[in-house]
C-alpha cells in the first residue's frame, strides 16, 4: 500500500532540506509513496504544528522542527 507523506514548511530553507532528504530516502529504496508539499499556513495549522518543517506520514506526525537524517527517515517508512 502506498504512504502519504506531507512535508508541512512553508518553503524555508529548513524544509527545502527535508524535502531533499525525503524524496532522496523514497527513490533511493524504491518506497511505494507520495509527497506533498504542504505550504499553506491554514493547512499547516490543521495539524496544529508549530514548528516547521514537519513531517507527516500517513496523517501522523513523526518530525517537528528538525531535518530527520536519510536513516531516520528509511526507519518511519519502513
Amino acid at each position: 500500500m502506498s504512504k502519504v507523506i506531507k512535508i508541512l514548511g512553508t518553503g524555508c530553507p529548513k524544509c527545502k532540506t527535508m524535502t531533499g532528504v525525503v524524496e532522496d530516502v523514497v527513490s533511493e529504496n524504491n518506497i511505494d509513496a507520495t509527497i506533498e508539499k504542504v505550504e499553506d499556513i491554514m493547512e499547516i495549522m490543521k495539524f496544529n504544528v508549530m514548528t516547521t518543517p514537519a513531517l507527516v506520514i500517513d496523517d501522523v506526525i513523526t518530525i517537528k522542527g528538525r531535518v530527520p537524517s536519510k536513516d531516520e527517515v528509511l526507519a518511519l517508512l519502513n
